[in-house]
């Protein structure tokens, strides 16, 4: 007959916790060495045929230095690699960003993209490239290389503070609050937008086109430098917020009895998502579902913990990207299609998906 006692109880979940962390960490190792395929596939792949696996024994002082082309050297090391370089980032940050407002809000419905984040971030940085010349112009001298990703997370943290605010009552998150004043969020960020479209020059609009569908196509190493910093710090932080997170899952209550600081954990995580959301959208421009669909696929698989489902989404999150900046740099060649909408292609879908299996949670 089977045991229930306490201490059997015990003993059977943390087998099935240990069943669920071994396959956690083999996915982990699995995603590292998939995300290795992808960015060696993405620096070999392109309508030039420079040579990577020449500029690499360069790299490695193997044969002959002079052998390399300076034209391949060229291609893959200030075009392809910052390239690569910048899809790893972004895809990173905005996959985390999505799992971190996931596990704050407590659904899975939350996603930077789709509840207005994106947009208030994208909104402040076409306010930096249209008035920062004029208005703008004294603060943006100050802020130099990173004027404008400090204007995008500006943007992005006034959203999802304001999100938060909304949607939270009493220390409950409605899912329909949530989506409802995302969607007006976005509409507000878009008659802005629009508005600023009106107002720009022939050279900041096609800038603002550009952000509307979003490219890795401007990728440079200054860009790259300008949003490693606060990119990394979100990356860094997930270690301390995974604990924190997965205590809140059981309720602020709970959370508060087993020594979370509550208040200043939501508050590291929106900051924590303000920073990634916006350094990625001021590069990049908005790219949406990533932050849905990476987290919700690696939940299935690898469960809820947040130890490993922050570091998965982070390494898959790049993958996903750099296979969808792939795609938009192939499909249409020798013309490039905006990534946006390769993202949006597969995550729109997969969202509604999504939104069909929780109708349940959906109730005002």
């Amino acid at each position: 007959m089977a045991s229930f006692t306490l201490p059997a109880l015990r003993r059977r979940s943390t087998a099935a916790a240990g069943d669920r962390s071994a396959r956690a960490r083999l996915t982990i190792g699995l995603l590292v060495l998939l995300l290795a395929a992808t960015a060696a596939v993405c620096l070999a792949q392109g309508a030039s045929e420079a040579s990577l696996r020449a500029v690499m024994l360069g790299w490695a002082g193997i044969g002959d230095p002079a052998s390399v082309k300076a034209s391949d050297r060229l291609v893959i090391e200030a075009i392809r690699l910052p390239r690569v370089v910048l899809g790893m980032l972004i895809g990173a940050a905005l996959a985390v960003s999505g799992a971190l407002m996931q596990g704050l809000f407590r659904n899975p419905l939350a996603d930077p993209g789709i509840v207005g984040v994106s947009g208030g971030a994208g909104l402040a940085a076409a306010c930096a490239i249209v008035l920062g010349s004029g208005v703008l112009a004294p603060a943006m001298a100050v802020a130099g290389l990173f004027a404008l990703p400090l204007a995008a997370f500006a943007g992005g943290l006034a959203s999802t503070m304001l999100l938060y605010r909304i949607a939270t009552r009493q220390g409950r998150t409605s899912v329909a609050t949530m989506l409802l004043a995302g969607i007006a969020m976005a509409a507000f960020a878009g008659a802005g937008t629009g508005i600023l479209v009106f107002m720009a020059d022939d050279a900041q609009l096609r800038d603002l086109t550009f952000w509307n569908m979003g490219s890795l196509a401007g990728a440079t190493w200054p860009k790259v430098i300008s949003i490693a910093p606060p990119i990394l710090l979100v990356l860094v932080s997930m270690r301390f917020l995974a604990r924190g997170l997965n205590a809140l899952a059981l309720g602020e209550g709970p959370a508060r009895h087993v020594g979370i600081p509550v208040e200043r954990l939501k508050q590291t995580a929106i900051v924590a998502v303000a920073l990634a959301t916006g350094a990625s959208v001021a590069v990049a421009g908005t790219i949406g579902f990533v932050g849905i669909v990476v987290p919700h696929l690696l939940r299935l698989s690898i469960g809820p913990d947040n130890r490993y489902l922050l570091p998965a989404s982070a390494l898959l999150g790049a993958s996903l990207l750099l296979a969808a900046d792939a795609v938009s740099r192939t499909i249409v060649a020798p013309a490039e299609l905006p990534i946006g909408i390769v993202t949006a292609v597969i995550g729109a879908p997969f969202f509604l998906w999504i939104l069909m299996r929780k109708r349940g949670m959906l109730d005002l």
